[in-house]
């Protein structure tokens, strides 16, 4: 038992290490222990009930068979002792039946009786039934069956008598007690009945041979005393016995060998003389039948293995009883001992509980089936091992306790997984979308009264952390955001993964208030940064509210879309609020995968075209460059700015082709007007989205365009925004050096209006500063505008950079700009964006 729990212990180690990484457990353990919860309740679960279910067929009988049959094959596997030196056993063979005739007479009997007698046998066991009347040689048998140490045989279930004129102190009942599959596995010693006393033959033979030694017999009701050694009666369940019928005093059968159990002789050889007087003297010699003609055998637990011996004789078993006896009485063989029921119970229930472990713990099935197989094999293993010892254990309860549990607990997994999500244990989409139809189900009822309303939530930066701190930490922030959700969350609502990003959860019986102030409390719950490896992680959630109404029929599909628009809706209008679902936000929705669908088909189609905006040099009112502006001329709606498809082309990914295309385009132009104007150095502006800077090929895309349109190094101009970098200052600078070794120059577009800090700006190899319109448009009107713009352009010459002022649309303003020692200005001023054409046909004038 000690192995057991050590095994037992070791699988338990294993499931809370599988539960319990070093790296970030402390971030994780409060999410974590949500699905250890569900493991270790779906272990314990299944364990107790299969435990249970097993528990209660053996109580009825229904496992005895099986158990049985185990105690057969551990018998069969046990080795054979050598021969009982106390026993000799005559036996009656085929040969001796047709020698000597059937039934033998008296006379032969008599015969065979004093020839043993001469030899001086300490007992001698008649296993035979006589009523002398077969002369001749009545008489002298019934003078040898007055022998004190003779004892005859009764049967007391048959009715038949022992033999006349022997005292019923010699006398021993030759009965017994067969289990329901007719093998004899127990021994039926004694039984005391109101008047009489009955003691079997093998504990007469026994007594007889053991008062030599003064060793004495007596009862109690508990047990039978061989001196001072016991024998505890038998109960109906001890051991793989269910509904054994013990009454009396029994005791499990410990057989000594298969066949030879001691020396062994035949009647002609006791009647030839031809029997060594050594082999009788002080020994108990047994006198029965083993002639198959006869019928006179029993099914034994070697039965199954013996296909010439099916069946063992009754004599050869009055054998294996009376050495175990007289074993027993000198110390040198135990009775079988058993465990109590609650012992077995907890046996089985052990096993029940080991095999849901390894359905939990191991996911690979060659390592599931090995573990299931040492596991089986070592019940067994242990079983025989105890019953080496003299201990007979349940077998086949634990191993169908073991095989019962792993299906019921591999049912629950499947479950588990195909309804939960991997990471998080929460509900999986279709398992959500489940239990909301059920509860528009409950609420569709004619009496039911109630609303229901959901929540569709979108973690807004977690994508941003998977890409810049990697998936093992954007998890982490993910689990330690479910544990404070589900900190605040009432117990009845439930919380459900959607996507990546994204959750979902519903409540019956709530109003928009109700709901609201709990989108309140979900996104308070984020308001506390996330300190993980020394990382303060901030993130925010937009939540859309939907919510069911009275006289409309929803379904769960309808009513997660609409939560999912308001959500789309209170992304769109910032990050961190809520939006309640309206009736236009779903024409806005559609309207929105309309025009997706239509951008998707426009860059296949290629129906973008490049304006290009002059850049012009303040101090010489010459062109030097130009920045293209993207602008989508759709086949029906005709020209379409930049502001209503860029931030969409952002969000799906669709800039990444389209960038791709506009900086080719631009680069191609590029190489056409330096043929056109060789005395005319351009440079070309490319905005670059912050999907196309976290691009893995981005300076392999760009080095192919620059190489493929054959253009001048430092013609190629990229503009990027301070959101862009501020991320991962080190990994933007490394790339933005990369950048530059291509011949490309850098510009810090729309500076001032995000929230770079002057220490990082001065690491960055920026070369161009661009002050945005919003400063410049204002500052004729506000001296602190004025002031600002004057700082921005001191501080990029202080940091080596040229400046460009964009948005100029009046002389003020330029002359203003050039009083501050801007070098480069563009807007409506000097020219809108133009067609190709157009820009050509400008250049060709300045010329």
């Amino acid at each position: 038992m000690t192995e057991f729990w050590v095994s037992v212990t070791t699988f338990a180690n294993q499931l809370r290490s599988r539960f319990h990484p070093l790296p970030g457990w402390r971030d994780r353990k409060l999410s974590l222990s949500r699905s250890l919860w569900v493991t270790g309740r779906s272990i314990v679960l299944s364990s107790t009930v299969v435990a249970g279910l097993i528990g209660g067929i053996q109580q009825v009988g229904g496992l005895e068979i099986p158990e049985l049959l185990v105690f057969n094959w551990f018998t069969q596997l046990q080795p054979d002792k050598v021969p009982d030196p106390r026993l000799l056993i005559v036996t009656i063979t085929e040969h001796d039946l047709h020698r000597y005739r059937w039934p033998l007479s008296d006379q032969t009997l008599a015969q065979a009786l004093t020839q043993l007698q001469a030899n001086r046998p300490k007992v001698i066991g008649l296993d035979l039934y006589r009523d002398i009347t077969n002369p001749p040689g009545a008489s002298a048998l019934a003078t040898q069956l007055q022998a004190k140490n003779l004892i005859a045989i009764t049967e007391i279930i048959g009715d038949i008598s022992s033999p006349p004129g022997v005292e019923p102190e010699r006398v021993g009942f030759n009965d017994l007690a067969l289990d329901a599959d007719g093998v004899l596995r127990r021994n039926l010693l004694f039984v005391a009945g109101s008047d009489q006393t009955y003691y079997s033959f093998a504990l007469r033979m026994s007594l007889l041979y053991l008062r030599s030694q003064d060793i004495l017999f007596r009862h109690s009701d508990q047990a039978l005393f061989l001196g001072e050694n016991p024998i505890a009666a038998l109960e109906p369940t001890s051991g793989g016995y269910q509904t054994a019928d013990t009454r009396g005093y029994q005791t499990l059968l410990n057989y000594r060998a298969r066949s030879h159990v001691a020396q062994t002789v035949t009647l002609s050889q006791v009647l030839d003389g031809d029997v060594n007087p050594e082999w009788v003297r002080d020994k108990i010699v047994l006198i029965g039948t083993i002639a198959p003609s006869l019928k006179d055998q029993v099914y034994t637990p070697y039965s199954t293995s013996q296909q010439d011996r099916f069946q063992m004789s009754g004599v050869i078993i009055h054998a294996q009883m009376t050495s175990q006896l007289l074993d027993i009485a000198t110390g040198e063989q135990r009775l079988f001992q058993f465990w109590t029921q609650e012992g077995e119970l907890l046996w089985l229930w052990s096993w029940a509980f080991i095999g849901g472990l390894l359905v939990w713990q191991l996911r690979h099935p060659l390592s599931f089936g090995i573990a299931s197989i040492v596991c089986l094999l070592a019940i067994g293993g242990i079983g025989w091992g105890l019953f080496g010892n003299l201990i007979w254990i349940p077998v086949a309860e634990p191993m169908l306790g073991f095989m019962g549990a792993v299906g019921l607990a591999m049912a629950h997994r499947l479950l588990y997984t195909t309804t939960r999500d991997p990471l998080t244990g929460l509900l999986n989409r279709d398992a959500f979308v489940q239990h909301l139809q059920r509860s528009l189900t409950h609420i569709a009822r004619p009496k039911a009264t109630s609303n229901l309303g959901v929540i569709f939530l979108h973690l807004d930066r977690l994508q941003l952390i998977n890409e810049s701190l990697g998936s093992q930490m954007g998890d982490r922030v993910l689990l330690q955001v479910i544990a404070r959700w589900q900190a605040i969350l009432p117990r009845s609502v439930h919380l459900a993964r959607i996507g990546d990003d994204e959750f979902a959860l519903f409540l019956e019986h709530s109003q928009k208030g109700t709901l609201t102030t709990l989108a309140d409390k979900l996104q308070s719950a984020l308001t506390k940064p996330f300190l993980i490896n020394q990382h303060a992680i901030v993130t925010t959630t937009s939540i859309g509210i939907a919510v069911t109404q009275t006289d409309h029929r929803h379904t769960p599909e309808n009513l997660l879309r609409d939560a999912h628009t308001a959500m789309y809706r209170a992304k769109a209008l910032g990050a961190a609020r809520y939006q309640v679902f309206a009736t236009g936000m779903l024409t806005e929705t559609v309207d929105r995968f309309t025009l997706e669908n239509e951008l998707r088909q426009g860059i296949d189609a290629q129906e973008f075209v490049l304006y290009y905006q002059p850049i012009i040099c303040l101090s010489t009112e010459k062109i030097v460059g130009f920045e293209a502006l993207v602008r989508w001329q759709h086949p029906t709606q005709g020209f379409v700015l930049p502001f209503k498809f860029i931030p969409l082309a952002e969000e799906t990914g669709l800039i990444i082709p389209l960038g791709a295309w506009i900086c080719q385009s631009a680069c191609q132009q590029a190489h056409q007007w330096q043929h056109q104007f060789p005395i005319q150095p351009l440079m070309i502006s490319i905005n670059l989205s912050g999907r196309q800077f976290e691009q893995p090929d981005l300076i392999e895309q760009f080095k192919q365009i620059i190489q493929d349109a054959d253009i001048q190094e430092t013609t190629l101009k990229l503009e990027i925004t301070e959101s862009m970098v501020m991320g991962d200052a080190d990994a933007a600078i490394d790339l933005m050096l990369r950048l530059k070794s291509l011949g490309c120059k850098l510009s810090m577009d729309d500076f001032g209006t995000g929230y770079s800090s002057l220490s990082q700006l001065r690491r960055f190899p920026v070369d161009t500063l661009k002050v945005d319109k919003s400063f410049v448009q204002k500052m004729g009107e506000s001296h602190e505008d004025h002031e600002i713009v004057r700082m921005i352009i001191s501080l990029g010459h202080t940091l080596g950079m040229d400046v460009v002022a964009e948005g100029v649309e009046t002389k003020a303003e330029a002359d203003a700009l050039r009083s501050l020692g801007c070098e480069f200005g563009q807007g409506y001023f000097w020219a809108k964006p133009l067609p190709a054409a157009e820009a050509t046909a400008l250049l060709q004038q300045q010329a």
